[in-house]
């Protein structure tokens, strides 16, 4: 590894601990991290409490819901026009007794994640979680990261105002990696390996994904998700940009970062030491003591989530990634080895290839084959010129607008 400082995600250091019940800021509540995080919470009222939650404002009756059940100070939605609906929900909640303060518009999230309190769950999805993530390391708060996208395109950024520890990860193969390091120095660390699930694809060929639908590609085997990290994990874009992450929050170089199949997905990652040992994380399928690892580490938070059975007789399979069929890792760390902008770039036009194949504009192989396309046509950023927020935005934008206008030719010529 590197002589630089210690990694953003470190083990070893219990960031600003406290004492006694945390307060938490939950960003992205209605999703399914923040449903989970918050159900976490209610189970747990002597270590946590939420103070603020935001949402886009799309389900402001649950967000209500849970702002009521919570108890909570303020309540945010990144939709304007979202706020008579939320008012409306939030005062068929609280009945007569005052309502929650109402923040909204684009900044609302980032202003909350700045707010009093110990804890930011950031479980925004997209890269909008990038000023987020920036204004609650600024604030001096912990950082539990969901939101891979912000790290993933404002690497630099992030790395440049995080002191060391301040961020604890919450993506399950991260938590695994983060645990595992708990073990060990860094220096006696050999290589990361990063567990995929393989999707509901695993094991065919290129030739035979060209006509795979929507419906196919959203059934995932061993877990359930939104729509666009689903998808993510049929292309294996998800696996590519985790492994983006994990340079990024363990300072591991990119040839020190694998990538093995694992469909039961029990493994979560892996810690490989120089003298040969491996450490693995292992739980069933399910992201609650991720979050508990979040928003309480150095501390376990007892029963946050389902243990095995050793009674029973299970079969774990760890095999090779077909990098054929499944290009997307390849080109993952090509753009994180590129840096600047070109991770942005990526990632954002792959959300626009996703959109496209959801709506039936573009055939599952058009993912990536776009992608790589709009990647080829940004080329590589110049080194040592800085990058800004407005940089990556700029960044996104273009790419989003390329993606959209490659998957249209390619519908044109594909019904010509």
């Amino acid at each position: 590894m590197s002589d630089s400082p210690s990694p953003l995600a470190d083990p070893h250091i219990a960031f600003d601990p406290t004492g006694g019940r945390r307060d938490i800021v939950v960003l992205g509540a209605t999703g399914s991290i923040g449903t989970q995080a918050i159900d976490l919470v209610l189970r747990n009222p002597d270590r946590f409490r939420v103070t603020a939650l935001s949402a886009a404002g799309g389900r402001v009756e649950l967000l209500a819901e849970q702002a009521r059940r919570l108890r909570v100070r303020t309540v945010a939605v990144a939709r304007a026009d979202a706020v008579p609906a939320l008012r409306e929900a939030l005062s068929a909640q609280y009945g007569s007794e005052p309502l929650p303060e109402i923040l909204a518009g684009p900044d609302a999230a980032a202003e909350l994640a700045a707010s009093e309190c110990h804890t930011v769950l950031n479980g925004i999805t997209g890269s909008i979680g990038l000023r987020p993530t920036l204004a609650a390391l600024a604030a001096g708060r912990t950082l539990a990261l969901a939101n891979k996208e912000s790290l993933i395109v404002g690497g630099p950024l992030v790395k440049e105002v995080a002191r060391p520890g301040q961020i604890i990860p919450v993506d399950s193969e991260h938590t695994a990696i983060f645990q595992a390091l708990a073990a060990g120095v860094r220096a006696d660390v050999r290589k990361l390996v990063v567990t995929a699930s393989g999707g509901p694809f695993r094991g065919r060929s290129r030739a035979e994904l060209a006509g795979v639908t929507p419906a196919d590609a959203l059934a995932h085997p061993t877990w359930a998700m939104g729509p666009v990290i689903t998808v993510n994990s049929a292309t294996l874009v998800n696996k590519g940009l985790e492994v983006i992450e994990a340079h990024l929050l363990y300072d591991v170089p990119f040839d020190r970062i694998e990538v093995v199949v694992h469909p039961q997905s029990y493994v979560h990652s892996m810690v490989e030491f120089l003298d040969g040992s491996t450490l693995a994380q292992a739980t069933p399928p399910d992201m609650t003591g991720s979050i508990a690892v979040g928003i309480g580490w150095p501390e376990r938070v007892p029963d946050a989530a389902p243990a095995f059975d050793w009674t029973k007789a299970s079969t774990w399979e760890f095999l090779p990634l077909d990098s054929e069929a499944f290009p997307s890792v390849g080109l993952a760390r090509q753009v994180g080895a590129a840096g600047g902008t070109a991770p942005a770039v990526f990632n954002a036009a792959n959300e626009e290839c996703v959109d496209a194949f959801l709506a039936g504009r573009l055939p599952f192989n058009g993912i990536m084959d776009t992608v790589t396309e709009v990647v080829a046509e940004h080329g590589t950023p110049a080194r040592g010129t800085g990058l800004s927020v407005a940089d990556v935005l700029e960044a996104e934008s273009w790419a989003r607008t390329r993606a959209r206008e490659l998957a249209a030719k390619a519908t044109a010529e594909a019904r010509a």
